[in-house]
């Protein structure tokens, strides 16, 4: 590996090392938005916030606003929130099903499909206006996988399933705990600022090293419930053996046994004694449909994803889905989801909700402390200039399995930083 400024990348030295600047400098944070986010797939909405013709969610993606929308034929689209005619934002809700939407600046109507279908007026326009030709402009690229969808702004950019890599193995195993391969966005969305580089949740979002320290009073309140643990193995840190693991495209995992439940289908004492025949049913129909070892598979190992640059798919104590985007440096705004399978029984249902919000809820366990760890990591970078580095080096010495707790992951991410940034990160700037 070579090194620049901002990345010391050197396996045989067993040295990598991340410039503190890259967490400060808003030149480094613009150099992003153009060489990172303007060109990678990004995550914008899931298939099931779209049930019928009409329906749309609004949403700010690499700062363009966007209409999520299904058309009137029933096809996924992401048109730019933009009139045609002055740039005003031509729907102005954040969710809801519509015909047409109207600009309430001068009244140009466009229908569910972005077409332009109205123009007061129209008269006064010259012969060659040609109104076809000024309806909502589409995304460069949207594609989806799994019905998790994604746009990109960069017309020439690989194709969605070949940039996912291996990641794709790790959506399936979420959409395998619907028996009809189909997951289902749980109504309510979370949404929270953090004062902190946004490349502070990618670390923390699968860092298993923080959580013995980090999150010690969630770990005392399972605990005193009645989830028993293990002792660690030697050399490990936690009660089950976890590693983490390199998915390509600077996608990277946290893959662990589970020690603390999952609604799909690891009982624990939380869930009460009348919650076990239903459990027990669940993981039955996992093991008929998909075989012991992949229902085993599904049911008893968490997963934290993450999806270059700014997609977390967290699939232990329920599933949740985080997006962040940088707002300024030092700050970035978080949108959260949980995600269940569709046919989910009403109790299997609250159970999950319950799991969702007490453990990664913005007032659960652990978001508040992850986002105070963040935030105290910020004021800390502070000191940049006086200290240059923080180390990533956790078990580059190993050959083979890499542990949960160590730090190959982290490196994932910062590699496939540093392919799209560049040396010259002053220049990618001005692009």
């Amino acid at each position: 590996m070579t090194s620049n400024q901002y990345v010391i990348d050197e396996p045989d030295k067993m040295t990598f090392r991340v410039n503190r600047r890259t967490l400060v400098d808003e030149a480094v944070l613009e150099a992003e938005r153009r060489r990172i986010f303007d060109t990678c797939w990004i995550y914008v909405g899931h298939d099931s916030e779209l049930a019928a013709p009409g329906d749309f969610r609004t949403r700010t993606i690499c700062g363009r606003p966007l209409i999520f929308c299904r058309g009137a034929d029933g096809a996924v689209k992401a048109l730019l929130n933009s009139c045609r005619h002055r740039a005003a934002l031509v729907c102005r809700e954040s969710a809801g099903n519509a015909k047409r939407h109207v600009c309430f600046y001068h009244g140009w109507v466009y229908d569910a499909d972005g077409n332009l279908t109205i123009v007061p007026g129209k008269e006064s326009y010259p012969p060659n206006f040609d109104q076809s030709k000024f309806g909502l402009t589409s995304v460069p690229r949207l594609e989806s996988y799994r019905d998790f969808w994604f746009v990109n702004f960069d017309k020439n950019a690989m194709p969605l399933v070949d940039y996912l890599a291996g990641a794709k193995e790790y959506i399936d195993l979420v959409v395998d705990q619907s028996p009809s391969g189909k997951m289902h966005l749980i109504q309510g969305t979370q949404e929270y600022d953090i004062a902190a580089n946004w490349k502070l949740l990618v670390e923390n979002s699968f860092d298993d090293y923080h959580l013995l320290s980090t999150h010690a009073t969630w770990l005392k309140y399972i605990k005193d419930a009645g989830v028993e643990f293990q002792a660690p193995e030697a050399g490990h840190l936690l009660p089950s053996h976890g590693v983490g693991i390199d998915l390509g495209n600077g996608h990277a995992v946290i893959d662990n046994v589970n020690f603390r439940g999952r609604p799909v289908a690891r009982w624990i004492p939380i869930y009460g004694e009348e919650s076990k025949p239903e459990i027990a049913v669940i993981r039955d129909e996992l093991v008929e449909r998909l075989g012991a070892d992949r229902a085993a598979r599904v049911a008893d190992t968490n997963r934290n994803l993450v999806i270059f640059p700014n997609l977390v798919i967290n699939d232990g104590s329920s599933v949740t889905i985080r997006a962040f985007h940088p707002l300024a440096v030092d700050r970035m705004r978080v949108t959260a989801w949980a995600l269940g399978p569709t046919e989910e029984s009403e109790t299997a249902r609250a159970r999950r909700l319950d799991s969702f919000l007490t453990f990664y809820g913005p007032g659960g366990f652990a978001t508040p402390d992850d986002v105070e760890a963040l935030e105290c990591v910020q004021a800390g970078l502070k000191t940049w200039r006086e200290i240059e580095w923080s180390e990533l080096s956790r078990g580059i010495n190993k050959t083979g399995e890499q542990l949960n707790t160590d730090e190959l992951h982290l490196r994932a991410f910062w590699r496939q930083w540093a392919r799209h940034m560049g040396n010259d990160v002053a220049a990618a700037a001005a692009q």
